[in-house]
C-alpha cells in the first residue's frame, strides 16, 4: 500500500519529537498551513495500518517496556484520559520507553510513548496525566494536518521506519542518522513544528480533559515550571521534550491562570503510580548502589505507606541483582502487611520464578491469580510458569483468554510459540514465531519462520492456507520497503 503525498503528512507526524538539524542534516523547508480537520487526507484504515507499522518499527530500534504491570498502569491512565477527550471512541495505545531521557512522543494511529525519564521526573500522578492529556489533545485536535506537508511517496513500511528513525535521532543523533541512511529515504524533506496556537490549544483542551478525568488541572503549569527550571542544568544538552515544546513564561502564566478557575482540592496519588515509579527507578537505574541508597534513605522517613513503597523499591533492586533471598524476604513481608495489593503478590511469585524455583512460583502465581483474577500481569507470568512446569495445555487455554490488545503484543506470540513447541507442534510454533518477529519489526526473520512452518510434517490444509496468506503479506511488505530505497 503506497501513501500518496498528502497522506504522508500523517506518516511523518510526531507530536513531541522533531528532527533537530544537528542530529540529521535535512534541508529545512517552509510548509503551508494545511488546515484540514475533516480527516480526508488519510483513511481510518491507512491510519491504523501506519500506526501498527510505526509501533513494529519502534520495537526494533528502542527499548520498549515489556513489563505487564507497567504497561497496564500507563494504558489505564491513558484510557481514563481518552474517555474524557474529544474522541473517546478512537483507539489509543500508550507505552513506556525504558530510556532515562526526558521525552514523550506520539505517532500515527494514537500510539503514544512516555520515556521512563519523564515519568520519574513527575512528582505527582496528575503531572504525568497532564503530559499525556496535552499529547492526546494534539491528536484529537488534528494539529498534525496543520503542521506540515511533504511532497513524496512512501510505502507504509518505509514511512513507519522513517518515522521511527526520526525518533531515534532525538535520542541518539548518530544512531538516528545511521537508521535513516539504512532506509535510504534521503529524498524526503520536511520539518515538523507546532505553532504557538497549536500549543495553546493543546494546553487548553488537555487541561479540560485533565479536569474531567479527575486529575489536578494545576499540575500542568506546575510541571511546565519544573521543566523550565530544569533547563539550567542541561546547557546544550537540553531534553528533546523542551526542544520541541518550548516552555515560556507566558505559557506557564496562561496555563496557571486557566487552572485557577477550577476549585482547589486535594488529588492523592494512586498506589499504582507510586509503585510503578519505584519499579521503573529500580529497573532503569545505571547505578544500583546509588539507587539502593536512595530507597533506603526514604525507608527511614515519611509515612508508613511511603516506607513500604521504598521497601518495595529495595526489593526490586535485589531482584534485579539476583539476590533472591533478600528480595523474597522483602516481598513476603509486604505481602503479609498488604494482602490486598497485587503488586506485592506478583513480586513474591516473580522472585521464585527468576530463582528457577518453578514449582514454588506456580503455587504462588496460582494463589495470586485466584485473589486477583483481573490482573493481566499475574495471568501472563502464571502462563510463563505453566510452560516451565509442563502444563502447556492449561497455558494455551489461558493465552486464548487474554484480551484483544494483549494478543497483538510480541510477548503473546512468543508464549504461543513456546506453548506449541512444548506440545510438539512445530508448524504452529514456527507460525507464532513468525508473528513474534514481525511484531518486532523483523520481517525477513518472519518470512524464514513461515517457510519453516510450511516444511513441518505436522502442517495441515487449514494451517497451510494461513501460512500462505501471511507469507504473501510479509513478502509484499518487504517489496514495498525496497521500492523506496
Amino acid at each position: 500500500m503506497i501513501l500518496k503525498s498528502k497522506t504522508l503528512a500523517f506518516a511523518l507526524f510526531l507530536s513531541f519529537v522533531t528532527i533537530p538539524t544537528t542530529a540529521i542534516e535535512i534541508e529545512n523547508i517552509k510548509l503551508p498551513d494545511m488546515g484540514d480537520s475533516s480527516g480526508t487526507l488519510i483513511s481510518p484504515t491507512q491510519e491504523k495500518e501506519l500506526g501498527a507499522a510505526f509501533f513494529r518499527s519502534l520495537h526494533s530500534r528502542i527499548n520498549i517496556n515489556q513489563d505487564a504491570e507497567i504497561q497496564h498502569y500507563i494504558q489505564s491512565i491513558g484510557n481514563q484520559l481518552v474517555t474524557n477527550s474529544d474522541l473517546p471512541s478512537n483507539p489509543f495505545h500508550f507505552f513506556v520507553v525504558l530510556d532515562n531521557q526526558i521525552n514523550a512522543f506520539a505517532g500515527p494511529g494514537g500510539y503514544i510513548g512516555i520515556n521512563a525519564g519523564l515519568l520519574l521526573l513527575t512528582e505527582s500522578e496528575s503531572e504525568l496525566a497532564s503530559v499525556m492529556a496535552h499529547e492526546i489533545a494534539h491528536i484529537t485536535q488534528r494539529h498534525l494536518y496543520r503542521a506540515f506537508e511533504a511532497a513524496s511517496k512512501l510505502s507504509i513500511p518505509t514511512a513507519a521506519a522513517t518515522l521511527a528513525a526520526i525518533l531515534i535521532a532525538t535520542q541518539s543523533p548518530e544512531a538516528g542518522q545511521a537508521a535513516l541512511m539504512a532506509i535510504q529515504a534521503g529524498s524526503v524533506q520536511f520539518q515538523i513544528n507546532f505553532t504557538r496556537d497549536n500549543e495553546k490549544e493543546a494546553d487548553r483542551v488537555g487541561m479540560q480533559t485533565l479536569a474531567k478525568s479527575k486529575y489536578n488541572p494545576r499540575s500542568m503549569p506546575a510541571f511546565f515550571e519544573k521543566l523550565q527550571q530544569s533547563t539550567r542544568y542541561y546547557g546544550k544538552g537540553i531534553p528533546e521534550f523542551l526542544r520541541t515544546h518550548p516552555v515560556s513564561a507566558s505559557r506557564i502564566s496562561d496555563t496557571r491562570g486557566r487552572s485557577n478557575k477550577y476549585p482547589y482540592k486535594q488529588y492523592p496519588d494512586s498506589l499504582d503510580y507510586l509503585l510503578t515509579k519505584a519499579k521503573l527507578r529500580a529497573i532503569t537505574t545505571s547505578n544500583k548502589k546509588t539507587t539502593l541508597k536512595y530507597f533506603k534513605t526514604r525507608q527511614e522517613q515519611g509515612t508508613k505507606l511511603q516506607q513500604s513503597i521504598a521497601l518495595y523499591g529495595i526489593g526490586q533492586i535485589y531482584l534485579n541483582q539476583q539476590k533472591f533471598t533478600q528480595a523474597e524476604s522483602i516481598f513476603l513481608q509486604l505481602s503479609k502487611q498488604y494482602p490486598n495489593q497485587p503488586h506485592y503478590a506478583y513480586a513474591l511469585a516473580k522472585t521464585s520464578f527468576e530463582a528457577q524455583q518453578y514449582k514454588k512460583a506456580l503455587s504462588l502465581f496460582k494463589g495470586a491469580l485466584h485473589r486477583f483474577p483481573n490482573s493481566s500481569a499475574i495471568k501472563i507470568e502464571y502462563i510463563s510458569t505453566l510452560l516451565k512446569t509442563n502444563n502447556s495445555d492449561k497455558a494455551k487455554t489461558l493465552l486464548k483468554s487474554l484480551d484483544y490488545k494483549a494478543k497483538k503484543q510480541p510477548f503473546y506470540f512468543e508464549l504461543m510459540a513456546q506453548t506449541y513447541a512444548n506440545l510438539k507442534q512445530p508448524a504452529e510454533s514456527h507460525r507464532y514465531l513468525a508473528e513474534y518477529y514481525y511484531a518486532n519489526g523483523q520481517t525477513k526473520a518472519a518470512i524464514l519462520q513461515i517457510n519453516l512452518a510450511k516444511k513441518s510434517k505436522d502442517n495441515n490444509f487449514y494451517l497451510q492456507a494461513i501460512l500462505d496468506e501471511r507469507l504473501r503479506f510479509f513478502i509484499l511488505e518487504e517489496k514495498e520497503r525496497k521500492l523506496n530505497r
